[in-house]
């Protein structure tokens, strides 16, 4: 790729990601009410794209083998135990990674 394609790429994702980021201020401005159904998702999107994660998350995960999934059990556990008890989002995400990254490299020593 040449540098001029690579600028070129570089102007139109920024393009895009202005264009996405602002188009909901265009369509929804300030004061006026947005559609229940734009309300709804507001609503229901985010539990429905945490489950989704959840689900890619343990898709491949195989239970007959070691480390039997225990890694992503136990980060999972952490990470619903500590949200539960301090109702911060990015503490307990955070802490559920940093648990499986520490049970799969030095606990479990998982290698692929």
């Amino acid at each position: 790729m040449t540098s001029f394609e690579m600028v070129i790429t570089v102007a139109v994702v920024v393009a895009g990601t202005l264009l996405t980021r602002f188009a909901a201020f265009l369509i929804f401005p300030p004061g006026k009410k947005a559609p229940d159904f734009v309300m709804y998702l507001g609503k229901a999107l985010p539990a429905a794209v945490m489950g989704l994660l959840v689900v890619y998350t343990f898709k491949d995960t195989v239970v007959l083998t070691y480390p039997y999934g225990l890694p992503k059990l136990i980060a999972l556990l952490v990470t619903v135990g500590l949200h539960i008890w301090k109702r911060n989002m990015f503490m307990s995400i955070g802490a559920g990674t940093v648990a499986y990254m520490i049970l799969v490299q030095a606990i479990f020593n998982v290698t692929k």
